[in-house]
């Protein structure tokens, strides 16, 4: 009886263990397969590049690198010397532009009171003259207008919300129109990426709900699916001298799956956690909870 006993214990002992393993292997497949996560995340945000409109000498720089900026706020200032001395020689161009229109004008309506003594050819090229005169006063104005809107550019100002980024200028650097200077991040921008393998993305659809846990920081991050990638680089495709497809002749028995990605929106985000662009990110997405919630 005592041997039956041990017999049936050592059975019992088997089958807890296999039982065990069944519910491990069970609970990681689903983690793998039914609960798609990935370790290759990143941070990502939205980076401005402020390139001034106009050219000249830095005078000022109002900010220091990572410093927080409102819209509107001051970034740096052109020397604006030259852009008033070119106001001031529009605003000279208007005005004589203006007493040629008028004296056209004039001479034009002092012909037509005439039209019976003087010639129609005469007559044509005074009322020409005349109409001449009122476009080079108009194009004066647009002159003087752009004067105005460049010595308005001298002064650059944030265009977000956000952080300045790797600010390398300093007074007296000479900046050149349209090439930046400063960067700023969008603090309203971040989103994650999420390189998932395509053989989940089958489980994977807009909206499902997101945990990102962040390799600095023990509390996680909750979002959602925005978007999955509908495109990523084909190697093979890239032409050869000949402009044909340079094909890889090597082709492994092991297929590697494609690493597609998928956009995280942030929902919330905890206190203790600063996210900075670039940042590692774990993803896990649970298909199951948007099913629910739909249902």
């Amino acid at each position: 009886m005592k041997h039956i006993v041990n017999l049936l214990s050592r059975y019992m002992l088997t089958l807890s263990a296999v039982t065990i393993a069944i519910v491990i292997a069970a609970t990681m497949w689903k983690k793998n397969v039914q609960t798609p996560w990935t370790r290759d995340g990143r941070v990502r945000a939205n980076v401005v590049q402020v390139a001034p409109d106009v050219s000249g000498p830095v005078s000022s720089v109002a900010v220091h690198d990572n410093q927080f900026v409102h819209r509107g706020d001051v970034l740096y200032s052109i020397n604006p010397q030259w852009l008033q001395l070119a106001v001031l020689s529009a605003q000279a161009l208007v005005e004589a532009k203006r007493h040629e229109m008028l004296v056209r004008q004039d001479a034009a309506r002092r012909r037509g009171q005439l039209q019976d003594v003087i010639s129609r050819e005469d007559l044509q090229q005074t009322s020409g003259a005349a109409g001449i005169a009122i476009a080079d006063y108009q194009g004066a104005l647009a002159a003087l207008g752009l004067a105005k809107l460049n010595l308005n550019h001298a002064t650059i100002h944030a265009p977000v919300d956000g952080y300045v980024t790797n600010l390398r200028i300093q007074p007296g650097d000479y900046a050149t129109a349209g090439v930046t200077k400063v960067a700023v991040l969008d603090a309203a921008s971040f989103w994650i990426i999420g390189y998932f393998e395509e053989t989940k993305l089958q489980h994977i659809h807009t909206g499902d709900p997101a945990q990102i846990a962040l390799m600095g920081f023990k509390q996680q991050i909750s979002g959602h699916v925005e978007s999955i990638g509908h495109g990523i680089d084909d190697k093979n495709d890239s032409p050869g001298d000949l402009g044909l497809p340079n094909v890889d002749p090597i082709f492994s028995w092991v297929r590697l799956a494609q690493r597609i990605p998928v956009h995280i929106q942030i929902d919330h985000v905890p206190n203790e956690i600063e996210l900075v662009s670039g940042m590692t990110a774990s993803v896990e997405v649970n298909p199951q909870a948007s099913v629910l919630k739909k249902q």
